[in-house]
């Protein structure tokens, strides 16, 4: 089974999907490696079901991982995501997807993604391409 890369609303950082159960899900934090259910009632999603707004069109966000890795040559960001100003953040972002849609792409945004990038780097994973792809979770 490829892994399955989960964000859960109210729920502090990442989660590889386990398996599933009657009542939801069993996943595991990527960062502790702690196995807890979620449930139908939380908001699950999976990474490559994320897009982020573009001029053109909306951009995967394996996509947009893939363009910071290889910007940050596999290294974690290089800006403190946590400290930077709204304009640093937006400069940041421009410099690997220039066209990103300044208006729809908020600066909360760009943190998130800078946060689960730094995550998954921290974690070893920068396959992007398989992991992040959008129909990764139709496969299982």
């Amino acid at each position: 089974m490829s892994k399955t890369i989960l964000a859960i609303s109210g729920k502090p950082g990442l989660y590889e999907l386990v398996s599933r159960s009657k009542n939801g899900l069993i996943v595991e934090s990527i960062v502790d490696h702690k196995r807890i259910p979620a449930f139908a009632t939380d908001r699950v999603t999976a990474l490559g079901d994320i897009a982020m707004y573009t001029e053109d069109e909306d951009k995967p966000l394996g996509e947009i991982m893939c363009a910071l890795r290889d910007m940050e040559q596999g290294k974690k960001a290089s800006l403190d995501f946590k400290k930077a100003s709204g304009a640093q953040l937006q400069e940041y972002f421009a410099s690997f997807l220039p066209n990103f849609d300044r208006d729809r792409v908020h600066s909360s945004d760009i943190k998130k993604l800078l946060q689960w990038y730094n995550i998954l780097v921290d974690a070893g994973i920068t396959d992007f391409e398989e992991i992040l792809k959008p129909s990764n979770r139709e496969e299982e």
